[in-house]
């Protein structure tokens, strides 16, 4: 067993000792037949190219095939939104206006601020006015995400849209990033999560919201700032041992000097990116083992187009992507097979995630459970297993927030990580059972048990068993089995 699991059980059975009431014994476990295997493969596809099971959804995998089921995934556009969560999309205003308008928002509030630090007069109404907008910006956006990953049948499109965050991470505490960052995921981010990388790196480059935060924004001859370019091959292509030096790092970053947005015109005409051609070193640069000269904004593009087409992005994505979905240490010939897919298909994400969804490796009872949810994962996979009514994202949305995952609130630029070793502590399992324990009072312990099927094991119903009927759901919820996926 698990050194982990052994501690979580200890802590655990203390709380179901402490629930405990006079034991009305659940059905037994339908014992292990022909299609035990095939169960466990279907939660397997479940939890790592979505976030578990919701009601139905095991059976539907069995019913279709797990091959299947992967296959509609990789074309989302074919999965219909249930109107109820369409509805509630449409009804979070912030998140469907531009850029400029919710940035002018923001700006406003933080003038009437500074005008008030200068000793200008306030009031109440205008204090709760502010207070309101802020608050409006960061709640709906982190709704809305929260939202689709719970209710979505889109599930792999939702989890990739988590990946491609992190791996293109920006803080939402970071000025005017905080009004940004809704338009950065649905206008960068969301539209390439399963197309080509490309055209995803052009994107994320281009946004105001990555401009900002890694201070390209500011970036010109004679005030040079080397942040994006840094994280730009470190992060998001090359990788840490691809094979640059610090001079790399300088000269790309004197070809994306000029590469900015405006706030006023990007508050009077959504304008999102700007090359100024006078902030930018026209001087002749070395990068890459290539001279490169004055071209203006193609410098930059072609720099891209290098980076996301270089054998050592290939590979470090093909490494990340196999981490994600596979094991924390995951296996050096997928991620081998997935780099040669990369390149041979100019990049295209859809493509590489066929070769490692269908691979020995993917599949291999090995290598179910090897993963150690986050809290992301762990509180939205929770919602969906308890079928869990809409109103209850502001309690997950401060949840993440107690576990250290708040969203959008990674300050560094690597983003959140997906390993045991990042989250896996005595505090933080504490913390789920709390959480487990205050979502899994209204809920059916039998209906979570037919949701979860495989997932649960033997142990984890004799201690639900011996729990109040009240609390056998939170005791479910927080078990050492609903952590893993």
């Amino acid at each position: 067993m698990r050194a982990w699991r052994k501690l979580l059980l200890l802590l655990w059975f203390v709380v179901g000792a402490a629930l405990a009431e006079a034991p009305e014994p659940l059905e037994p476990l339908e014992p292990l037949d022909r299609t035990a295997d095939e169960r466990a493969a279907a939660l397997h596809v479940l939890n790592r190219l979505g976030y578990g099971p919701a009601p139905g959804e095991l059976e539907l995998v069995l019913r279709i095939g797990p091959q299947r089921w992967i296959a509609s995934q990789l074309q989302p556009a074919s999965l219909p939104l249930p109107e109820p969560l369409s509805a509630r999309l449409a009804a979070l205003t912030t998140v469907q206006l531009p850029a400029g308008v919710v940035l002018g928002q923001f700006q406003a509030t933080q003038q009437a601020a500074q005008q008030l630090s200068s000793g200008a007069a306030d009031s109440d109404d205008a204090k709760a006015q502010r207070r309101a907008v802020l608050a409006r910006i960061t709640q709906e956006t982190a709704e809305a995400r929260l939202l689709r990953a719970v209710a979505s049948p889109r599930q792999l499109e939702e989890v990739m849209v988590d990946f491609w965050f992190n791996h293109f991470n920006v803080f939402a505490g970071k000025g005017q990033d905080r009004a940004l960052v809704a338009s950065y995921e649905r206008d960068a981010i969301r539209p390439h999560a399963l197309g080509q990388f490309r055209a995803l790196l052009g994107a994320t480059a281009k946004h105001p919201a990555m401009l900002y935060y890694l201070d390209n924004w500011l970036s010109k001859a004679g005030g040079l700032n080397e942040n994006y370019a840094r994280e730009l091959m470190e992060l998001h292509t090359l990788g840490v041992d691809g094979g640059y030096t610090q001079r790399d790092v300088t000269e790309l970053a004197r070809m994306l000097t000029g590469w900015t947005y405006v706030p006023r015109r990007l508050e009077q005409d959504n304008e999102t990116f700007y090359f100024d051609s006078r902030r930018h070193d026209t001087r002749i640069k070395q990068w890459l083992g290539r001279t490169v000269t004055a071209a203006g904004q193609a410098e930059g593009e072609m720099a891209l187009d290098v980076l996301a087409a270089h054998p050592a992005t290939a590979r470090h994505l093909a490494w990340k992507l196999a981490q994600y979905f596979v094991q924390d240490q995951p296996p050096p010939a997928l991620v081998a097979r997935l780099a040669q897919r990369f390149t041979d298909s100019d990049g295209d994400i859809r493509a590489v995630l066929q070769v490692l969804f269908a691979s020995d490796e993917f599949m291999a009872p090995a290598a179910r459970r090897a993963k150690f949810k986050t809290p992301y994962q762990y509180v939205v996979s929770a919602l969906r297993a308890a079928g869990a009514p809409p109103d209850s994202t502001q309690a997950a949305l401060a949840a993440l927030n107690r576990l250290g995952m708040p969203l959008y609130g990674c300050q560094t630029p690597d983003g959140y990580k997906n390993t045991q070793q990042a989250w896996l502590n005595p505090d933080a399992l504490a913390l789920r059972i709390g959480y487990a324990v205050q979502l899994g009072k209204d809920v059916d312990a039998e209906a979570l048990r037919a949701v979860l099927g495989p997932a649960l094991t033997p142990v984890t119903w004799q201690v639900a068993a011996a729990g109040a009927p009240r609390v056998r759901a939170a005791l479910l919820l927080g078990s050492p089995d609903f952590m893993e996926r």
